[in-house]
């Protein structure tokens, strides 16, 4: 803990109990505290993080799932959808999202769920279907957001989740060390105002969302307004949502065919 502690880890105390569970001798945990020393993120020694009561595998260079990401779960989880939803995951990382969406419908009596997750990075995606497998099933994609997905798709997905990535290119040096050195720039760099990933995801999801399917993305609070309005153009009837405990903002988008309401 004195070793954690001197090197800036707030949950010393936490983490050091992790460590001394993950290490098989005293060389191998202090190894593991060197690594931690040296900026290594946690859950890449570890192999793995804690979200919505799951342990997800990540490896190196796999965004790490954030605490304020449950939020954006939760709220999903609470959509009105029918028996057996279909779900799709872009921009899945390790597939945090797809795997505790799933295991909650599967709680509320609404799954099981018809899972799909997807990613450009190949090492997300092998994270992907580990965690999806461990969930209880689901496929997982490799491929720029809806490119990879079966076109059988189109037209059927009840709930689409896209964590897109939603840092200004400009602020992405005022992140925390450990994002800025150890998660490729891509997992966090959104474009100039941080909402180029989602124009892109919005405007192609009327094409694959079925009647009264709903649309969420995770963004922050002083984007969320710009955020509804890009929903909204694309024909989505937009909700904004928060979490002053989580420091979390989802914005919705609900997809209703011309007619239907």
């Amino acid at each position: 803990m004195a070793r954690l502690r001197a090197a800036g880890c707030v949950f010393a105390e936490d983490e050091a109990r992790l460590l001394m569970a993950a290490a098989a001798t005293p060389a191998e945990l202090d190894e593991l505290i060197a690594r931690r020393e040296a900026g290594l993120p946690l859950e890449y020694i570890l192999g793995w993080a804690q979200f919505c009561g799951l342990r997800i595998a990540v490896a190196p260079g796999v965004f790490v799932p954030r605490p304020r990401t449950e939020f954006l779960v939760g709220q999903a989880a609470a959509l009105p959808v029918g028996a057996r939803p279909v779900i799709v995951d872009l921009c899945c990382g390790s597939g945090a999202i797809a795997a505790a969406l799933a295991a909650a419908l599967s709680r509320s009596g609404a799954g099981p769920a018809e899972v799909h997750a997807a990613d450009i990075d190949p090492a997300a995606v092998a994270c992907a279907r580990r965690n999806l497998a461990a969930a209880g099933g689901g496929q997982a994609w490799c491929g720029d957001l809806f490119e990879p997905l079966p076109g059988r798709l189109r037209g059927r997905v009840d709930i689409l989740t896209a964590n897109v990535p939603y840092v200004p290119s400009g602020e992405v040096r005022l992140l925390p060390a450990e994002s800025r050195e150890h998660e490729p720039r891509s997992t966090v760099d959104g474009g100039p105002d941080g909402l180029d990933l989602l124009r892109r995801v919005s405007a192609a999801a009327p094409g694959w969302l079925a009647p009264g399917g709903y649309l969420l993305s995770e963004v922050s609070d002083r984007q969320a307004a710009t955020a509804a309005g890009i929903v909204s153009s694309n024909g989505l009837a937009p909700a904004i949502s928060c979490s002053a405990e989580l420091a979390a903002t989802v914005v919705t988008g609900r997809f209703a065919q011309p007619g239907s309401g």
